[in-house]
């Protein structure tokens, strides 16, 4: 068995491939960037988080010297779109000069196929750049490019759906003719796994790609088919790249950076050409119907391993979790709601973990919605990425426009972190505590402004503040 590096452990790849590594045998060194945030626990049997921010060298530490692979699924899908390009090849870079120091044999690369006729889109240049410095380091270096990845919580998956059920009749742009070779996430795995330690895959790019060739307007007709719901697309050619962009933000719960990546790649096929991985490892791939049902079926089951929304998303964010967990006092704004109990303390703790999602915010949800569209509207995250679980949370979860800081579900404890654009910090803190009569819901929204934009986005909020908040914590206390 061998020790294997996997950066980005805590994406949506990431995840599944330490545990299909572990499922294996192998032991795994997972590389977390934001301290604290380790969807196996901080060392699970033969999983051990490595926390590094790898656009900084420095921030690289306790990297082991013996091993023997590094997977590399560092994708940047930055806000940044004129830097993205030069942060990945910083990432890239640092990513070389860490595991020089180690004895590490082959790095996989995961990266999106190539098209082979017309210039390419800003996101695939920037893949193909990386690719071709990685094949540049001292260690052999294996490329898998896949088209549009189908599993339940992927992006394109979720796009998809929300376009589909959403939509009964759809003015697509002219993109939809385009072909693409969808792939199941499970044969991904099957050839990031099978390639391992491989001699015959060093120094080599494969496509990897499901067995049917097909428009991007067939993907989604052929969801509906299967969904059986009738649906209508017009292409209109006038319609451009950015505006698509907007197009796929407004329906469905990407964010504008990485649906502007997806609609540029969009543009040119995506079809595997460099397919002789078939030959060395025989493989049956799922067709898309099969890929969908089974994505289909691990979403209504809420048994998604990962999604979309697992990376941190924000480069503002620091590298250590427990800065943010300790919610500041000092030059900061709160709105304090402390109502006693009149239903069960486990009832109360059950309702907190059950927010946003589709249960929605137990208060002026029209009030959170139009607030989601505006974040949408300026580039942020928006409201609608939902949540993995409607029930389960585990630190570093994705709630809506929040991330789980501190999830102690047994002391009823829940610290959220704002992910949302503002001109400042944000925190909502949830804690049931003893009173002097009976348990107490403390409450706790804090804002941290910058400058003077910060302090009066927050006044002006203030009245709403006071209706939404309050009304939140008193739904979450009564019976």
């Amino acid at each position: 068995m061998a020790r294997v590096l996997v950066t980005g452990a805590s994406g949506y790849i990431g995840k599944r491939l330490v545990i299909a590594l572990l499922k294996q045998g192998h032991e795994v060194y997972g590389q977390i960037r934001v301290k604290g945030v380790s969807p196996f626990g901080n060392e699970s049997g033969n999983f051990k988080p490595v926390y590094a921010d790898l656009a900084h060298h420095d921030s690289i530490e306790n990297l082991p010297n013996d091993l023997d692979a590094a997977y590399y699924l560092m994708h940047s899908m930055s806000d940044s779109k004129k830097r993205f390009a030069s942060i990945e090849l910083t990432v890239a870079e640092n990513f070389l000069k860490a595991i020089a120091k180690t004895s590490i044999r082959q790095v996989i690369y995961l990266s999106g196929i190539v098209p082979t006729k017309g210039p390419l889109s800003r996101h695939l240049a920037s893949r193909h750049e990386v690719e071709l410095r990685l094949n540049q380091g001292s260690v052999p270096c294996t490329t898998l490019r896949a088209s549009i990845i189908i599993g339940s919580g992927s992006a394109p998956f979720e796009i998809i759906r929300d376009l589909v059920e959403k939509l009964p009749i759809m003015l697509a742009p002219k993109w939809i003719e385009h072909r693409c070779q969808p792939i199941a996430v499970s044969d991904v795995l099957y050839y990031l796994t099978r390639v391992l330690l491989q001699e015959s895959c060093y120094n080599h790019s494969f496509d990897i790609g499901g067995p049917e060739v097909m428009s991007f307007k067939q993907v989604l007709l052929r969801y509906a088919a299967l969904r059986d719901l009738k649906r209508t697309i017009i292409s209109i050619p006038f319609i451009t790249t950015r505006i698509s962009s907007y197009w796929l933000v407004f329906m469905t719960s990407v964010r504008f950076s990485l649906a502007s990546y997806l609609a540029e790649s969009m543009n040119s096929d995506t079809i595997c050409a460099q397919t002789e991985i078939r030959d060395l490892f025989p493989h049956t791939c799922l067709n898309y119907d099969q890929a969908l049902r089974l994505a289909l079926s691990k979403t209504e089951q809420n048994a998604l391993l990962s999604t979309w929304m697992d990376s941190w998303d924000r480069e503002d964010i620091l590298p250590d979790l427990q800065q943010y967990l300790e919610v500041p006092s000092f030059g900061c704004l709160t709105n304090i709601q402390a109502v006693p109990l009149k239903a069960p303390v486990p009832q109360v703790i059950e309702r907190v973990w059950s927010l946003g999602g589709d249960t929605g915010w137990l208060a002026l949800n029209w009030a959170w919605s139009i607030r989601g569209k505006i974040d949408k509207l300026i580039g942020g995250v928006g409201l609608n990425r939902g949540r993995r679980h409607p029930t389960e949370i585990t630190v570093g979860d994705a709630i809506d426009f929040w991330r789980v800081l501190k999830a102690d579900h047994s002391r009823g404890h829940l610290i959220l972190y704002a992910m949302m654009k503002v001109p400042g910090e944000a925190w909502l803190e949830f804690r049931v505590v003893n009173g002097q009569a009976s348990p107490l819901l403390i409450q706790t929204a804090t804002f941290r402004p910058k400058g003077v934009l910060g302090r009066l986005y927050w006044y002006v909020l203030a009245p709403f503040h006071f209706f939404i908040f309050r009304r939140m914590a008193k739904a979450l206390a009564e019976g």
